[in-house]
């Protein structure tokens, strides 16, 4: 099965590859695009590019019946860019978010609320908690002696596997989880759905099917990431320990780590016109300038 495997791994990863750099580079060259709302969409394609290239390669390798080791650095290097992936994309999600919030339940000051000194303020404080947050995991992870078995059940570097291969106390490790899957986890999460509440509250006043059709399709799309990633987050980070279960973990991880990059692009693109009209422009704009250097 490791062939077909391989196959499966490989489509997703060039899916998430192919339409995570279309939209970004859409979002470049666009100037139709440049707006808060497609800005944060940006660097959640960008964060997604990241966040399949630090796990997938490796497992295509090992799928391959090449080498399933790695080395100590390599695996604290995976578990740091990883953890801050996934840290920065709870941000990023509520964020956005807040974003559609202040766009439908206070359009009048939209402009001067999300303008683009506040965006890349936003934007440059998330990607920095995230990668802030990381390095205490890894830290705290890379401190505990593994002296038992070093065969990890799982297919990269993750916290929740790496403690059960630790031969000392790791109620520090799992306490820090808890608290960071608290503050970042959970908040994110309870801003993002206060959001909601809010804009659901505000599209129901909208006295025309056209207005509130057309509300509901700006915000289904990040409706519809947010449960997958924080429903497959909040399974993997914030049980119990005694409830783990490795095949369960490997499962849920595909979900968030390998499948939702994938989709990611899909759901935005196919139910938002615009964004769709901005990609073919972009890839014939691509196309063409291509068909006109060829005949020079």
């Amino acid at each position: 099965m490791q062939l077909f495997y391989f196959f499966i791994f490989l489509m997703l990863y060039l899916m998430s590859l192919c339409g995570n750099l279309t939209i970004a580079t859409t979002i470049w060259v666009e100037n139709k695009l440049h707006t808060p709302m497609y800005f944060f969409l940006g660097n959640l394609s960008v964060l997604d590019i990241c966040y399949s290239s630090v796990t997938v390669p490796k497992l295509l390798v090992s799928l391959t019946g090449g080498s399933s080791e790695i080395s100590y650095r390599g695996c604290m290097a995976q578990l740091y860019f990883y953890v801050s992936c996934c840290s920065t994309e709870c941000l990023l999600l509520s964020v956005m978010g807040f974003d559609r919030y202040v766009a439908i339940c206070n359009p009048m000051h939209y402009t001067t609320i999300m303008n683009k000194q506040k965006c890349v303020q936003l934007a440059t404080g998330l990607w920095l908690t995230g990668f802030l947050t990381s390095i205490i995991h890894t830290i705290f992870t890379a401190r505990l002696p593994y002296c038992k078995s070093h065969e990890i059940s799982h297919f990269f570097c993750d916290l929740p596997p790496m403690l059960k291969l630790a031969c000392s106390d790791t109620f520090l490790n799992k306490l820090l989880i808890l608290t960071a899957g608290g503050f970042l986890g959970l908040s994110s999460f309870f801003l993002t759905l206060v959001s909601y509440i809010q804009i659901i509250s505000a599209i129901l006043k909208i006295h025309t099917k056209v207005g509130r059709s057309r509300a509901f399709s700006t915000c289904a799309s990040h409706l519809i990431v947010v449960l997958i990633f924080f429903g497959s987050i909040s399974f993997m980070y914030m049980r119990p320990t005694s409830n783990y279960s490795l095949e369960q973990d490997q499962l849920v991880s595909l979900l968030y780590a390998v499948v939702t990059p994938a989709l990611n692009p899909i759901i935005y693109s196919l139910r938002n016109k615009e964004m769709k009209n901005a990609m073919k422009r972009t890839i014939n704009k691509i196309y063409y300038s291509k068909v006109y250097m060829a005949n020079m």
